[in-house]
This record gives C-alpha cells, structure tokens and sequence, in this order.
C-alpha cells in the first residue's frame, strides 16, 4: 500500500478519528464511518428549526434557517449549480427539515435521503442542495453553542491551513500557464500549486498538441524544486496513457495525480494506482460513502478528495476521512467553488486531522465579507475563522438585497 506525503501515524489522531477496535478489514471502514459526528451534547434543548429560506442575490444563492427563539444561520449555496436545481432544494430537502430539532442533524441526513425515494436523485442534483442546507444548519448550531464550525464535532487541531494555487485553464501553450503559476506563487506565497493535464474526459486528447508533455517538466524547470507540483487530469486517461503521463510526473518529482481516469472507472484507476509510484488523488465526483469504502479498501486512491458541496457536506465528508484515517491516508477535500467553498474548506481543515499538506484554495466570490482581508493568503497561509459558525459575517445591506426563491 502506498502512502501519500504528508499522513500522519493513527497513534496520533484524535480519538474522534483513530478507533482502537478498528482492525483492517472490510468491516474496519464501516466501523469508523458509523460513529457519531456531530457534538449533540454541546446542546441542552431541542434546536427546532422554525423557517428554512432559500434566498438569491443577481446569481448568488444563499440558506437561511432560523429557529423560533430568534436563531439564524446563513450560508452560500453552490450558486452555480442551485440554479438548476432549487426544485429539489424546495421540494424534497427542505420540508424534510423543516419542524425538525437540528440537534439530529445526523438522523436528518438519512432520513430525508430516503424519504418520498429522495436516494434515486443521489449525485450532485441531491447532494449540493443537502450540503447547502447543513452548511446553514451547521453556522446556526455553532451560533448557538458558541463554537466555530469545527467545534461541533470534535477538538479544533489547526487554526490555520498551507494553501496551493490550482490553475483553472487548459488549452493555453505551456509557457504561458508556467509564467501565470509562477506570478501566482510570487503574490500569494504559496508553496505548492496543481496544473491541469489532458484534455479533460477526453478519451485520450489532450487539450493542445503535445500540451501536457512540454507542460510537465517545464512547470518544474521554471517554479524550482522547492514548490510542490500535482498534476489533475480530470479524467483524460485511458490505462495505458495514464501511465505513461504518470510516469512523466514521477521522472518531475510531481507530488499526487489527481484524476487519472474518468471518476466512476474504479478499476481502471487501481490498475494506474498499482503502476505507478506517484500517489493517486481522486473522489471529487463521487456521491456514495460505499464506494469511498472500496476505493480505500482496495487502495486505489492514496490522497482522498470527497467535494464538500458534491458530497453532501461535512458530516458526511468525516466519515470518509475518518475511513481514510483507517488506513493512514490524508483526505484533502476538493473544492468546487461555490462562492464560499473556500471558507467551507478552512473549517473542515480545522478538525480533520490528516487533510495532507497543501489545500486547495478557490477564492471567487462576489459575496462580500466583513472579514474578508483576513482570508487572504500570506505566505501561502490562511487562518482559520475562530468565530461561532462559520465564523465571518456576509454584509447586511447585500443580504438586504435578497429575495425568496419559491417554486
């Protein structure tokens, strides 16, 4: 089994993440999924969430829950891809929640996937609009507790997290993406930075001619040996060309390769995995806790990327890195965007304890913040909000400006 740079030895994971009784073996994942998440003794009475919002500024979505007493969490949605699917939002999720007490946001979980066949819609359709909901939940139960996000479900073991610049472009020469990268990590100050390979879901292509060969080893000549490299090809690959890309990347010292082959060829991608010495990073697109569970089992995968917003949010996103802290692997969350994906990151990053040693770090947003200049990289650092919730404050005259979506 390979292990990825950057894990830590289980002796040292908190006991939220490291199970004793877990041995490795089939039901050793299942075990360290199934233990509780959230903290519901931080809580003495029931939290009944009274009113479930959802809100749109130009093409900016927003939740916002609140309880009977005077409570309020808000949150940004996935904006991008709520605008496709705020049905599902209004119709199917949110009454499953509504009446309810928050403190059982677990049971809520699996409830509403299962409630009028809600689990035959799984993929990001369903999960972005949970995620949404349970990112408001979540800052409304860390109001009240008085705790950051992070908080509610374990000891807070960061409070700030090593950054890396990921490139958002294919089909510029390679000169040009390197000379970008390299303005990139003279700004901010990062230490690592992802470039993109292939042609995406390709079959094979690449973007430009040549691209990704040149891309490679250039990248490396040009940002030094002191900047990690990882390469995503977002599932470019067939077997044969993945190896021989990864190949090129190991001969660059490159750090992880994300994304090999399209996400749902598992065994095409444990082939590549198997191949290579270069650590496989994947998951991002993955919607089924089971399916983390054979990739983990059959070692397919050795840094493991489950999507905040793709996923379903945090609760389900722990228990994936509680199964990869089964194994001693990192689960370095993905982000997806949306809007503030990047502040969703940190706080996972705040309790998770092997997420690796670089995030990913996706700071596009017009959603303005009352802290927002201590979000910002510095030396490749961004510190962790502290506050209850999530911990920042959206401006109110923005929010002002809001409207209820209704179906």
């Amino acid at each position: 089994m390979k292990i990825a740079a950057g894990t830590g030895a289980l002796a040292a994971v908190p006991a939220a993440f490291a199970n004793p009784s877990c041995r490795l073996d089939s039901g050793a994942f299942a075990r360290a999924a199934s233990r509780p998440v959230l903290r519901r003794e931080l809580f003495d009475l029931p939290v009944k969430i009274e009113s479930i919002e959802l809100l749109r500024n130009g093409n900016v979505y927003f939740v916002r829950t609140r309880t009977g007493d005077g409570a309020e969490g808000i949150a940004a949605a996935h904006s991008l891809k709520m605008a496709s699917f705020y049905p599902i939002f209004l119709r199917n999720i949110a009454p499953g929640f509504l009446g309810e007490d928050a403190r059982n946001l677990e049971r809520l979980i699996a409830s509403v996937y299962v409630r009028e066949s809600n689990y035959k819609m799984q993929g990001q359709a369903f999960w972005v609009c949970l995620a949404s909901l349970e990112f408001s939940l979540l800052d409304l139960l860390g109001n009240i507790a008085r705790k950051p996000v992070g908080g509610l479900f374990g000891d807070i073991v960061r409070t700030s997290v090593a950054v890396y610049q990921a490139s958002n472009r294919r089909g510029n020469s390679p000169e040009d993406e390197v000379d970008r990268l390299a303005r990139a990590v003279g700004e901010t100050g990062v230490k690592a930075v992802k470039v993109r390979l292939g042609g995406r879901m390709s079959n094979n292509a690449d973007s430009l001619p040549g691209r990704t060969e040149a891309l490679i080893p250039l990248a490396r000549k040009v940002l030094g040996d002191t900047v990690t490299l990882y390469g995503d090809a977002n599932g470019s690959y067939d077997v044969p060309h993945a190896i021989r890309i990864g190949k090129l990347m190991e001969e660059h010292g490159y750090a992880f390769f994300e994304e090999p082959c399209p996400f749902d060829h598992y065994d095409e991608t444990r082939e590549v995995a198997e191949d290579l010495e270069i650590p496989i990073a994947g998951g991002e697109c993955e919607a089924s806790l089971r399916q983390f569970q054979w990739m983990l089992e059959h070692d397919v995968l050795q840094v493991v990327q489950p999507d905040l917003f793709y996923f379903g949010g945090f609760i389900r996103s722990i228990r994936v890195a509680r199964m990869a802290a089964v194994v001693h692997k990192p689960c370095t969350i993905h982000i997806s965007g949306g809007d503030l994906g990047y502040l969703y990151m940190l706080h996972f990053a705040s309790c998770v304890p092997d997420i690796g040693p670089f995030q990913e770090f996706k700071r596009e947003t017009k959603i303005p913040l009352t802290e927002s200049g201590s979000l910002m990289s510095t030396d490749g650092i961004v510190r962790i909000p502290s506050g209850p919730g999530l911990g920042v404050t959206i401006d109110p005259l923005y929010l002002s400006q809001s409207h209820i979506v209704r179906l």
